[in-house]
């Protein structure tokens, strides 16, 4: 059964481009122009990944984005947008989006990246997962998708999780940036390597600076190193 995509994109030209561009790879793909349309669709239909515009009629899809995920669905979402400042493209990983491809794109550069998203989602749907993860003072519960340290909840963002999730399944070993960004963004950044060390810097201020650890170490000029000790 072909994989279906919902383009959420109110300029025309653009959607109807992605349509055939998709129907042409094989994918079943629909369009919706109008944000409050497009979340009733999403909440009602059954997609497998979502093609996402930020600005749009209706609801914006910053809004659209943050409202499936607290709904609890896991669709993949790739966010479609001309703002490329870090401070965007960290803003939409934070609320859920599984990737960010900004205007104007090559087709397939994006078709390499749904392609990656979809896969990410087939992998992580048959993954059996471990009841505990210990690391340090840090504990992950991955069925609950928690973290603690110290006994103590830690509130993680979706990125901050799975990079936190992805240092501690290779503890005491020095990952690269790319080796990361490959790895938890699911491919390559671009040369945007800096996105990585504003999460290191997040999830420091959330599991080491309150609790006096340095389970997150950097080693200048390789990557991040994350330590059981």
């Amino acid at each position: 059964m072909d994989k279906r995509i919902l383009i959420v994109e109110d300029e025309q030209k653009i959607a109807r481009f992605l349509e055939m561009e998709l129907r042409h790879e094989g994918f079943a793909a629909a369009k919706e122009e109008n944000g409050l349309k497009a979340l009733d669709r999403i909440v009602q239909e059954e997609y497998d990944l979502i093609l996402l515009d930020i600005m749009l009629p209706g609801m914006d899809g910053i809004t659209i984005c943050r409202r499936v995920r607290k709904l609890g669905l896991s669709v993949p979402i790739i966010m479609l947008t001309a703002k490329d400042s870090i401070e965007d493209k960290v803003q939409g990983l934070d609320i859920g989006a599984d990737d960010y491809v900004t205007k104007p794109f090559a087709m397939q550069e994006l078709l390499a990246r749904i392609r990656v998203a979809l896969r990410k989602r087939q992998a992580d749907t048959g993954k059996t997962l471990r009841q505990e993860i210990v690391c340090g003072a840090i504990r992950i519960y991955p069925e609950l998708y928690q973290v603690q340290v110290d006994g103590t909840s830690i509130e993680l963002t979706r990125k901050e999780y799975e990079l936190l999730f992805y240092l501690v399944s290779n503890r005491n070993h020095v990952m690269s940036r790319e080796q990361i960004l490959q790895s938890v963004w699911g491919y390559d950044y671009l040369g945007d390597t800096n996105v990585v060390d504003v999460y290191i810097r997040y999830l420091r201020t959330k599991i080491d600076n309150p609790f006096g650890y340095k389970h997150l170490q950097t080693v200048r000029g390789v990557g991040y190193v994350i330590k059981d000790e």
